[in-house]
């Protein structure tokens, strides 16, 4: 087992082959850096690197941050692998299926919930995640929804109200009631649990007025808002979270000319999911259209039963590479960068002087080998708030005192 350095201590990270800082330093060649009360306190070249009370070596390896998954629906119970199978086999995909894992859910113990986050959270730190939101959404009752946030913020600060998620069946034919009462007694019971307010614009769910009504009950709550947008069609969904200053607007798929010129315009971050186009055999996003125009692009996992069951983010950032046209640079600044931006967090997703001490020491010479070897994982060790929490067998070994 891995012998892993006091947070108590000052730490310096040496034998840096290259650094990623995702700051306007760019890479770093052999490069050092300290850590100090699970914050970085001093960067720069080895060879002008101060003392510390603990050395720690990269033994020559690349260095990045810990990637930041801003959207993913963790508290839920159930799975539905037939539902993949079957789309794999030609069904096309609706958001209907969450109905089945809302029934699951509402049946399944606070205990039951908490374990499957557990195991989930675990997964995405193994596979470099170092900062994560969770969402509800799979309860559509007063009390699952509160309950679910409830169990996430244990897990996490960045929780999502998402209420509504879609409309549950005993309101299939008074969905105007069902947002009164997302907007009601569901939001007064759930703010206290939530950092954000989604909703989801689509076919299927909410429309652009049902939408809006939701995303401003939830501001007006104290809640940030977050939206997800034009996934299964073109609509209103992109053009109301950039209205609404939304933090992201989340899948992007079906997206117009305007669309983007109104991304490009604001501070709105544009979030892709592949592994839901993956799992649907949906059409991906132009993230190449995107960039070009200046958007602000994050990739998530979209971590849920039914559409994108993976929480491996180096995946996600292969199939961006492939699939999205993003370069290896761009998929993993969104992964990172991007989605720190989602979350407006300013000490999350870069390596800088004041950040929190979140990075990824992987087993290859450069950030490209997440794309360049896809399913193959090159995570060695994943530093979390100053504190190495994942580390693979090759990489064990033991802190030394420095000097």
């Amino acid at each position: 087992m891995t012998d892993s350095p006091s947070t108590t201590s000052s730490i310096l990270i040496t034998d840096i082959g290259l650094l990623s800082t995702q700051t306007e330093r760019g890479d770093i060649e052999d490069a050092a850096f300290v850590i100090e009360g699970g914050r970085i306190a001093w960067i720069g070249a080895q060879s002008s690197a101060p003392s510390a009370d603990i050395r720690w070596s990269a033994s020559g390896r690349c260095v990045i941050p810990g990637f930041v998954d801003s959207h993913a629906h963790l508290v839920f119970a159930g799975e539905r692998s037939a539902e993949f199978a079957a789309r794999m086999a030609g069904q096309s995909y609706s958001a209907g299926g969450i109905a089945s894992t809302v029934s699951a859910t509402r049946a399944a113990s606070d205990e039951e919930l908490q374990r499957t986050v557990a195991a989930l959270v675990a997964e995405l730190l193994a596979s470099g995640v170092t900062t994560f939101e969770i969402k509800s959404g799979y309860g559509l009752t007063v009390h699952d929804e509160q309950r679910s946030l409830s169990i996430a913020s244990d897990f996490t600060p960045e929780t999502t109200f998402l209420g509504a998620h879609v409309v549950p069946a005993e309101f299939r034919d008074d969905p105007g009631g069902y947002v009164d009462l997302v907007t009601g007694d569901m939001l007064d019971s759930c703010r206290v649990h939530a950092r954000w307010v989604d909703v989801f614009c689509d076919r299927g769910a909410f429309d652009g007025d049902q939408a809006r009504a939701i995303l401003s009950a939830g501001i007006e709550a104290g809640l940030l808002p977050r939206v997800h947008a034009n996934q299964l069609q073109h609509g209103p969904g992109v053009q109301l979270a950039v209205e609404m200053d939304a933090a992201s607007a989340d899948h992007c798929t079906y997206l117009d000319d305007a669309d983007i010129d109104a991304l490009a315009n604001s501070q709105t971050v544009a979030t892709v999911l592949p592994g839901a186009e993956f799992s649907t055999r949906s059409p991906y996003p132009d993230a190449r259209r995107m960039l070009d125009a200046g958007v602000t692009m994050a990739i998530a996992t979209d971590c849920n039963p039914g559409s994108s069951f993976t929480t491996s983010m180096p995946w996600c950032i292969s199939m961006a590479v492939r699939e999205m046209h993003m370069t290896p640079a761009e998929a993993v600044t969104a992964a990172t960068l991007g989605g720190a931006r989602a979350l407006r967090r300013d000490d999350v997703g870069r390596i800088t002087q004041g950040a929190r001490a979140d990075f990824i020491v992987l087993d290859a010479p450069s950030p490209i080998y997440l794309a360049y070897r896809p399913g193959v994982n090159v995570i060695a060790e994943v530093w979390r708030n100053g504190e190495l929490v994942e580390a693979n067998s090759s990489s064990d070994k033991e802190a030394s005192a420095d000097g």
